[in-house]
């Protein structure tokens, strides 16, 4: 379902439609009983009544300083003053290549909101493209105001929610055993050799070992065991060398 909602950038403000990019194509496991396949409920349960309570009376709360509860229903939530909410304030223009792309989270495509938009739309989007630039902007989604990054996709202006800098972890320290110079010289090779791929030939192997397992137990045969975990190589240089052998076949063939 897309929503209505405007992007500003300067003076400019263009009206959009805003829906998900993306959807998730998988098995959905359920939780079940383990004694006899029966599915596991959830159930609403107020903990001061020790009853179950109807959805329609559901609503979300937040606790006080005083250790009360301040019930919030969606009429609140439509009061809070949240300059973002129905709105992608564009703050700024940055080059692409310096956003981390741990940031990344949910992608929203945008498109005009009608005729009076398309010609601003399009200017963004054509400029964006041409200057390498993405926007980033502030924006309420999904009942919460999110850091976004706006960029072109095929003609059509893609908002990513990014993670703040402060929800993002830092690593830890980096492993420091050392290489050598003629190790990174043939990973560099095996790199620039294993680089054409084309992503809309890789496939979901979880998926179709899921199918397999269901269909193997439905019918009582036994799967193959998995195979053990690959070991780190004792002679780098030789597994490389292999690695770019191989490699070069592949491309070859």
């Amino acid at each position: 379902m897309a929503i209505t909602m405007t992007v500003s950038f300067g003076l400019v403000s263009v009206p959009v439609l805003v829906s998900p990019a993306t959807e998730e194509h998988r098995v959905r496991l359920h939780e079940v009983h383990r004694s006899d396949g029966g599915r596991i409920r959830h159930r609403r349960v107020c903990e001061l009544e020790d009853q179950e309570v109807a959805y329609q009376d559901v609503a979300r709360g937040v606790e006080m300083p005083d250790g009360t509860t301040a019930v919030l229903n969606d009429a609140d939530l439509e009061r809070l003053p949240l300059p973002t909410r129905r709105a992608i304030d564009v703050l700024g223009f940055i080059p692409a290549d310096t956003i981390d792309p741990i940031s990344y989270q949910r992608a929203y495509y945008s498109r005009p909101a009608g005729p009076a938009s398309e010609r601003p739309y399009e200017l963004l989007v054509a400029a964006l493209a041409r200057t390498g630039l993405v926007g980033i902007a502030k924006t309420a989604l999904r009942s919460r105001e999110r850091l976004t990054v706006l960029r072109p996709r095929h003609g059509v202006l893609v908002v990513h929610a990014v993670f703040w800098p402060d929800e993002i972890r830092e690593p830890g320290p980096a492993p420091t055993s050392p290489v050598t110079d003629r190790e990174l010289e043939l990973a560099e090779l095996l790199l620039n050799q294993m680089q054409a791929i084309d992503t809309r030939a890789v496939h979901d192997d979880y998926t179709e070992a899921l199918n397999q397992l269901v269909a193997a137990l439905s019918s009582g045969r036994e799967l193959p065991a998995p195979a053990e975990p690959t070991q780190p190589p004792p002679d780098l240089m030789k597994v490389l060398e292999a690695s770019i052998r191989a490699a070069r076949g592949n491309r070859s063939s």
